[in-house]
């Protein structure tokens, strides 16, 4: 094809968009990160909060408060709404009062958490460098200079306290023990209900901490955050209720998540704008849950670890193998050859079990504990995803795709391919 044919074909497309029949007035609004004026079903716990935050208005310290609840159920969405509106009334009212928001998740690092809160300061942290005590002092001489209250939000703390520890929690929450001017309160949001059983006593006594537990939405209840949205988002006539319905309908089965709803929805208007259809359909709703979900699966067998990549890769060559189920003890046996062939050192058996019991949590693998009488209990694995899927996301890696073709020589009796 030349580069005149490839560029009629790209007009061609764009100029169906451009001419379409106008989906969308404004999509945005059914993004994740969007904060709408109004939160539906969650007056219980913007009333809470606020009460929880409002000393800040008259200088004093608020305590430290913990929001739980599953994805989806309107924590972040709420704390930032909270938040604005405080922010905005503690300026009207001279308040010295200022809020830092980390998604502790994209940080990933103790390090990266604190530059954050340093950027709220207005202090520049270089992006590596410093000892992480050397960051948090400039953070503490910023924070007294300034004078004023400091509330951070660490979002998805969980994720940071299961990769790197508590440390960071437990120095943020006595910090004001070493502050003369400004002084700082933490909020922290977790998806996590058992998030304390991860904490040092010390850090438990030291947060003196309220709680805010987020109930997942019902059915009835997505159907009203939808509507809201959905009459800001798509032009007149466009959605029907039975398609508005069936996405909350979804969302309900799957624990509540509003933000599932959402993405359901907006996904749907997406694909029938691509089709150029006038309006969106029961169809275009079937086909987005298709979508989100294999792009859920694509991100997380990206996004893990290489020894976990391993694993999985040992499985799929064994189900390859013909062999459809099979005990801890011959996988770790097939990830201990992969590493060889690759030239790393394989990790142990017990931790290759917790490795495989991690894939099962988030549904790559699918595992069941089987009894081999007087020899004890093992566990016996399959696969939780399609091969195909295995093979198109692996290919491409630089590791783990020169193990896809390899015949471990533990299964070549099996006549592996």
């Amino acid at each position: 094809m030349n580069s005149c044919s490839r560029k009629d074909l790209l007009e061609d497309v764009f100029d169906k968009f451009l001419q379409g029949p106008g989906i969308f007035q404004d999509r945005e609004v059914l993004r994740p990160d969007y904060v709408p004026s109004h939160l539906p079903h969650r007056e219980e716990q913007l009333k809470r909060l606020a009460g929880i935050l409002a000393p800040v208005l008259k200088g004093s310290r608020c305590s430290n408060v913990f929001i739980y609840g599953q994805t989806g159920t309107g924590k972040t969405a709420v704390i930032r709404h909270v938040l604005d509106r405080l922010i905005h009334k503690g300026h009207e009212s001279g308040a010295p009062l200022e809020a830092c928001y980390v998604n502790c998740r994209l940080a990933g690092t103790d390090y990266r958490v604190l530059s954050r809160t340093c950027e709220a300061l207005g202090l520049e942290i270089p992006f590596t460098g410093l000892a992480v005590g050397e960051v948090f002092d400039r953070f503490k001489a910023a924070l007294d200079a300034r004078e004023f209250l400091l509330l951070i939000v660490l979002d998805e703390i969980d994720a940071l306290i299961k990769m790197r520890g508590d440390t960071l929690l437990y120095e943020l929450s006595r910090a004001n023990e070493n502050l003369k001017n400004g002084r700082v309160a933490l909020i922290g949001i977790s998806n996590d209900l058992h998030f304390k059983e991860l904490l040092d006593p010390r850090v438990l006594s030291s947060l003196s901490e309220e709680e805010v537990v987020f109930r997942p939405y019902s059915a009835p209840e997505l159907r009203d955050i939808l509507f809201e949205r959905a009459k800001l988002a798509f032009s007149n006539g466009v959605l029907t209720d039975g398609v508005v319905n069936l996405c909350a309908a979804i969302a309900a089965a799957e624990h509540g998540d509003a933000r599932r709803a959402l993405d359901l929805l907006r996904v749907a208007g997406e694909l029938a704008e691509r089709e150029g259809d006038a309006k969106v359909t029961d169809d275009h709703v079937r086909h987005a849950q298709e979508k989100i979900e294999q792009d859920r699966v694509v991100e997380v067998l990206k996004t893990l670890p290489l020894h976990s990549k391993l694993v999985l890769c040992g499985i799929y060559l064994m189900k390859q193998a013909e062999i459809n189920e099979s005990i801890t003890g011959d996988v770790f046996e097939v990830y201990t050859e992969l590493c060889e062939h690759l030239g790393i050192d394989p990790l142990t058996q017990r931790r290759v079990s917790g490795l495989i019991n991690e894939l099962d949590v988030i549904g790559v693998l699918n595992t069941r504990v089987v009894s081999l009488g007087r020899y004890g209990r093992t566990k016996r694995v399959r696969l939780g995803v399609p091969r195909s899927v295995i093979k198109a996301v692996f290919t491409d890696d630089t590791w783990v795709g020169r193990v896809l073709t390899y015949v471990p020589k533990c299964l070549q009796h099996n006549g592996a391919r």
